[in-house]
């Protein structure tokens, strides 16, 4: 069982940067690829970033590539999303998870709470 917590959202003016932690507890967390998701009112959950156990490998959704950068340190059990050039509609709350190295939400076992990230124009 892997717990994980989010933290770092927040309110930004658009063009300024957010760093994303997620906190996780439990046993097993460096065995599993991570991932970063968002939500924004009345949208589906998407994809946005995901993490190979080893942190060798990355993807990102092109609507966030170049922007965010995903990040681990097994050693403290965290996983970052660094969020730079923000936009408008990247407005929603952001999720961490724990799974398999996928695009895919239902490859995610663990999910945290979510953190909300508002970026006014």
């Amino acid at each position: 069982q892997v717990h994980l917590v989010e933290s770092g959202g927040g309110l930004v003016q658009a063009g300024g940067s957010l760093r994303l932690t997620c906190a996780a507890s439990g046993r097993g967390f460096s065995t599993y690829a991570m991932g970063w998701f968002r939500q924004a009112p009345g949208k589906e959950r998407q994809f946005l970033a995901r993490i190979s156990w080893h942190g060798g490998s990355t993807n990102y959704a092109d609507s966030v590539k170049g922007r965010f950068t995903i990040s681990r340190d097994n050693t403290k059990n965290m996983v970052s999303l660094q969020m730079n050039s923000l936009k408008p509609e990247d407005t929603a709350i952001y999720y961490c998870a724990a799974g398999l190295y996928s695009d895919y939400l239902s490859s995610y076992k663990f999910w945290g709470q979510g953190t909300q990230v508002t970026v006014s124009s």
